[in-house]
């Protein structure tokens, strides 16, 4: 009898334990961005983003009725840091792991987020993230065998140049983005006029505007982080280059434009997410951000805000808070921002954990993004 009140009592805990975990309690985010170094502007683009999204989801109720709670760590934009610092937000076994930005920090944390089995979603966009098979790793943003395709053809059928320049940073993200364009341009008989690597950090880029300059290319391809697309704008407009400047989301973001000042005028670039797109959610987006935090987001604000809203939809769907069935909830899921609005746009989610959604192809004017092509999703 004693053993068997033993046993009563102890399914009774179990079962008023999981009655709280679907009920009250909080459900507990992690966060793991760069705070501070190199990559502070995007990670806190991306915490704000994140903060502001939560702020939201809370007042309405919450998810399934709990509200959402998050930690945030600094990874000082150091992938060692970022890797101890995801270990730690892993003890604390968070619902679902959010961050790195820096694809570099992104592949030395990911294998520790799909050993513990919690999905992570993060702002990296090398195109081997999501090649390797993790199941458990999500991108907010357009990976690279996604977006260079676009650009290649984008400067082959307007642009009509016959040899780019390539600069590029040489890190996993900067690496990354050259090998995926140099193989399009091959595709589309586009010389590669000049292959310049530069560092992350760099601060003088005087000799490798001056070997741009001695290449005469038809149009040249940057492909740094944001701090140095400012600086070597600078240079190009110092040094008297001409010819069209062109590249991705860290050539024509928001912090660019503040930083380059009227250097950035002219520069081109596809972009996955901007705050100046035609789209009124995105528009009802950066005033809410703008009003919070007195400033205006560029994309890293934009994807840290998406992330929350893909946990939203994709626990509603499952209906409870399971961090082992999230990824596989979320793989081949399409959000409709008609149901889900803070997804803004509609996103598919899919088998790699790439993201399938509209794109923009912008230049810069005036100081601001004019969008000059919408492009729809791939599939």
């Amino acid at each position: 009898m004693k053993s068997g009140i033993l046993a009563g009592i102890l399914l009774a805990t179990m079962t008023a334990a999981a009655a709280l975990a679907q009920s009250g309690a909080p459900i507990k985010l992690a966060n793991v961005a760069e705070l501070s170094g190199g990559g502070a502007t995007v990670g806190t683009n991306w915490k704000n983003g994140i903060d502001l999204a939560i702020e939201e989801v809370n007042a309405k109720g919450g998810v399934l009725g709990r509200k959402l709670e998050v930690t945030h760590a600094d990874s000082q934009s150091n992938p060692g840091v970022a890797r101890a610092q995801v270990q730690k937000a892993l003890d604390g076994e968070p619902y679902v792991l959010l961050g790195p930005g820096y694809s570099g920090s992104v592949k030395v944390t990911a294998p520790l987020a799909a050993e513990a089995g919690i999905a992570q979603i993060m702002g990296g966009e090398a195109a081997e993230l999501t090649q390797g098979g993790n199941k458990f790793l999500f991108r907010t943003s357009f990976g690279q065998q996604s977006s260079m395709p676009k650009v290649a053809k984008y400067i082959n059928d307007e642009v009509k140049a016959k040899s780019v320049a390539i600069v590029w940073v040489n890190n996993d993200f900067g690496r990354g983005g050259r090998d995926v364009i140099t193989k399009e341009f091959a595709k589309l008989g586009i010389k590669v006029a000049a292959d310049l690597s530069t560092e992350a950090g760099q601060a003088d880029f005087a000799a490798d505007v001056s070997k741009i300059k001695a290449a005469a290319p038809d149009a040249v391809f940057i492909y740094l982080n944001e701090e140095e697309s400012a600086r070597i704008l600078k240079e190009l407009k110092r040094q008297g280059v001409t010819v069209p400047l062109i590249g991705e989301t860290t050539l024509v973001g928001q912090k660019v434009v503040e930083l380059a000042g009227d250097a950035a005028n002219g520069a081109r670039g596809h972009v996955g997410l901007t705050t100046d797109a035609p789209v009124d959610l995105i528009k009802a987006f950066r005033e809410k951000f703008s009003k919070k935090y007195n400033y205006v987001p560029d994309h890293n604000g934009l994807k840290g805000y998406l992330a929350i809203y893909m946990i939203k939809a994709t626990t509603e769907k499952m209906g409870k808070v399971d961090s082992k069935a999230f990824a596989d909830n979320l793989h081949g899921l399409t959000i409709k921002a008609a149901s889900e609005p803070g997804i803004l746009m509609d996103a598919t989610f899919d088998k790699n954990g790439d993201i399938d959604r509209q794109g923009f192809l912008v230049e810069i004017v005036d100081g601001k993004q004019i969008i000059k092509q919408v492009l729809p999703k791939l599939n």
